[in-house]
């Protein structure tokens, strides 16, 4: 019996299997073309990606793990570069791109080398090698930042938001960026509690710092006020309405008095509930659940501002920014409970109506209003800033940074090819095929900006070679510059991130030798659609 009836005897009808080179060259063209989508996309003169869904909504993004998440991709292998998108977005919230093109590049100068019959199992080897020394070299060339340097992360933001359609106003999104982690940073920077709230119909350069929060709620009766100075906020994790039972339960009144009395007794229990909430000093009320009209009617009379159906996540914001205890229980709200905020508003956006909780002393979560005059603008802005958001906390985390304008690359490229000198087995090849594969970084940045990448990478090279470590592209005019110098810096684990990931999918990968991909159940005596019928 031959290996053909063997297999077939062995698997499902309908299954594929592919092995040796062709399941290598399968997977490493899938990884290269996920590569090549993404890779126009790198760098401030990068290109933007229109992305329709079967709905007809459309995004339009230059942010590599938003293209990739939006694209649905299916093949096996592609996934598992996604993965890598993925992972670094929400280890370092940046670099994305970076680190997909890295690992395309990995595995197309493997595929050289597996033309050149080294062994795949070699070239893992020569890889992890490599891998290794650039994370030495990285720690090594790095620089350190305190944690008060403004200036260096208001750098590393403007970095993070260069190339994207926010670019225009990235100083003043850097600033905002800055102040905001600032404000909520303590041991570490909790990312959670900085609220980002999207409104349409503004230019980006009116997106604010509110140093408190905003709801997407309004007040819930008319004769509230609008606005309310010197903000005493009760924050109330209970229903403001009669309960009811859990049990299915009846009451049966047979004189029209009764009726009466009950109908008093339930007014009286929601008097109750709002002279407590006035006794205790409040003046504004944030519920989790329901307000029962009698009580928006009663709270609106004694000038009380009130919102309801607020969502636990604000509500916990809220109690950090306004220094407020969450209350369960009515009957346990006093003076001591309660926030404070300079001002509490509501405002109309866009015709939409919202509350803002600003002025807040010392608050340890805070709201960037972001604004654009389309929702694709919006949503591609609230992207910016989220990465911004993500390399600066990262960089105050790490307390290192490295230059970025494919600086670091060149200098990985270098260090790893001077180390690959000093082996002697055919694992050199796979280490000098790691470092060629660093330049594909500066390498994009030229080709991306019309430049020619052999002019450029020869330059920059050169620069390396005289100890200029910091020599990065200047895309603009396509001469070499100090990238330290000029400010364009990224945090040291976006870097450590983007090359550790890109190496480990790569030898992943090249340990695949066999793929199999299954086919449909068999029908197991089930009739075939349409049997039986002329």
């Amino acid at each position: 019996m031959n290996n053909s009836n063997q297999q077939n005897q062995l698997l499902n009808e309908g299954t594929s299997r592919d092995q040796g080179r062709t399941a290598q060259r399968m997977n490493i063209l899938a990884a290269k073309l996920v590569a090549e989508t993404v890779r126009t996309t790198l760098g401030p003169q990068g290109m933007d990606k229109m992305i329709v869904d079967s709905l007809g909504e459309v995004v339009i993004t230059n942010d590599g793990a938003t293209i990739l998440r939006e694209m649905n991709i299916e093949h096996p292998t592609a996934k598992m570069i996604v993965e890598i998108a993925k992972t670094q977005e929400h280890e370092v919230g940046d670099g994305t791109t970076t680190a997909v093109v890295l690992a395309g590049e990995l595995l197309r100068q493997a595929e050289e080398l597996l033309e050149q019959n080294i062994h795949p199992t070699v070239i893992i080897k020569g890889y992890r090698m490599a891998a290794r020394t650039a994370a030495k070299v990285l720690e090594n060339v790095s620089e350190d930042i305190g944690k008060q340097e403004t200036t260096i992360l208001k750098n590393i933001a403007m970095t993070s938001i260069t190339g994207k359609v926010a670019e225009n106003a990235k100083e003043h999104l850097a600033n905002i960026v800055v102040q905001a982690i600032k404000q909520v940073v303590d041991e570490t920077v909790d990312l959670e509690n900085i609220k980002l709230e999207t409104k349409t119909g503004s230019g980006v350069d009116n997106t604010e710092l509110i140093k408190g929060i905003v709801l997407d709620k309004e007040k819930t009766h008319n004769n509230m006020p609008t606005v309310v100075d010197k903000a005493r906020i009760a924050l109330i994790d209970a229903a403001l309405e009669i309960q009811s039972t859990d049990t299915d339960s009846k009451i049966s009144i047979t004189d029209p008095s009764k009726l009466q009395e009950f109908l008093d007794m339930e007014e009286n229990m929601l008097r109750k509930i709002v002279d407590k909430i006035a006794s205790s000093g409040a003046n504004v009320v944030f519920c989790q659940k329901g307000i029962d009209d009698f009580v928006q009617y009663l709270l609106a009379q004694k000038g009380i501002y009130a919102c309801r159906r607020v969502k636990k996540s604000d509500l916990k914001k809220l109690a950090k920014a306004t220094q407020g205890t969450i209350i369960t229980n009515v009957k346990d709200l006093s003076k001591e409970h309660l926030g404070t905020a300079g001002k509490v508003s509501e405002v109309e956006i866009n015709e939409e109506p919202m509350t803002i909780i600003a002025e807040c002393k010392n608050p340890k979560a805070v709201t960037i209003l972001i604004r654009a005059s389309t929702e694709h603008l919006v949503d591609e802005v609230k992207r910016a800033i989220e990465d911004a958001l993500g390399t600066v906390a990262s960089a105050i985390k790490a307390k290192k940074i490295v230059a970025g304008a494919g600086a670091i690359e060149i200098e990985l490229a270098r260090n790893i090819k001077h180390y690959s000198s000093k082996l002697s087995g055919k694992e050199q090849l796979a280490v000098e095929a790691f470092a060629k594969s660093m330049e594909i970084i500066p390498k994009t940045l030229a080709e991306n900006a019309g430049l020619d990448p052999i002019d450029v990478l020869t330059e920059l090279r050169a620069a390396h070679d005289r100890g200029e470590k910091w020599a990065g592209l200047d895309v603009y005019s396509g001469k070499t510059l100090d990238a330290m110098k000029k400010g364009i810096v990224e945090p040291l684990p976006v870097k450590t991130q983007a090359v550790a990931s890109a190496s480990e999918v790569a030898v992943m990968i090249l340990r695949i030798d066999d793929v199999i991909i299954a086919g449909n159940e068999p029908s197991q005596g089930r009739p075939n659609p349409g049997e039986g019928f002329e």
